[in-house]
């Protein structure tokens, strides 16, 4: 159902099954797919795609060019996975020419009231943004990872798969995955053992990674030496190898 007050370009592509409040306005070049609920007062920019079963509640702002003084009008893109829930007041920025031209918002996110997602980020699977998260552009965040409230993650920051970042934090440096991070400029706190366990990854992977992030934390080895004793000492289950290489690719620095 559509309310009678949107406005709704004739260049969007929306499946019938799509619900949409009142004055809702939805620019050309959008896509929607079916089973998506968008309530009131939303607002959907050019080149945006939605994916289905998403919920977007009053006042979002879906798909605004972005907020970068090197952008010049190009033609760039929001992507937006199945079964997101977008919560008021949010804000989502499309890409820009520079950072490959796409913001993507995983599968199965949860964006709560008044978070930020700007130009070129991308988000992983069941990725969960608490109330007032910002991410500066060309964030990248694994699956499965949580930012806590008043979060604010500097440009080019990477956040790693199952991390947890603590609220009122603020992220300058790579975050590893499977820890957890707080403070201003955040710091380790340890594994996030609880989110692990709650997600299924097995006892022994938890305990490979305990082994893992006290090799690189906590006996001050430098990463290069730290790295080689992970793989001569460690199990290399996929957490392991996933850990590894995530630290082994930071461009950033890892936060400690």
């Amino acid at each position: 159902m559509i309310h009678p007050t949107a406005i709704i370009d004739p260049r969007a592509q929306i499946d019938t099954s799509v619900e949409v409040g009142p004055y809702t306005i939805i620019k050309n070049n959008v896509q929607i797919g079916k089973g998506t609920v968008i309530g009131s007062h939303v607002s959907i920019d050019p080149f945006v795609t939605i994916g289905e079963d998403c919920r977007i509640f009053q006042y979002a702002s879906v798909g605004a060019t972005p907020q970068d003084l090197k952008y010049k009008g190009e033609e760039t893109y929001l992507k937006i996975g199945r079964g997101t829930v977008i919560r008021e007041f949010a804000t989502i920025n499309r890409g820009t020419e520079g950072g490959g031209g796409i913001t993507e918002v995983g599968e199965d996110n949860f964006l709560m009231a008044y978070t930020h997602v700007a130009h070129d980020c991308k988000t992983g699977k069941r990725v969960i943004l608490a109330n007032n998260a910002t991410l500066a552009g060309h964030v990248v965040i694994g699956d499965y990872a949580t930012v806590g409230g008043l979060v604010a993650i500097h440009q080019f920051v990477r956040i790693g798969d199952f991390a947890y970042i603590g609220g009122k934090s603020a992220v300058v440096k790579d975050v590893p995955p499977y820890v957890i991070a707080a403070g201003d400029r955040a710091s380790l706190r340890g594994l996030n053992s609880v989110g692990m366990q709650r997600s299924g990854i097995t006892a022994e992977a938890v305990s490979s990674l305990k082994k893992a992030y006290r090799i690189v934390f906590r006996i001050g080895l430098t990463l290069n030496e730290a790295v080689e004793r992970l793989k001569a000492e460690v199990n290399p289950l996929p957490e392991v190898v996933n850990f590894i290489k995530f630290i082994q690719a930071s461009s950033r620095g890892i936060t400690r």
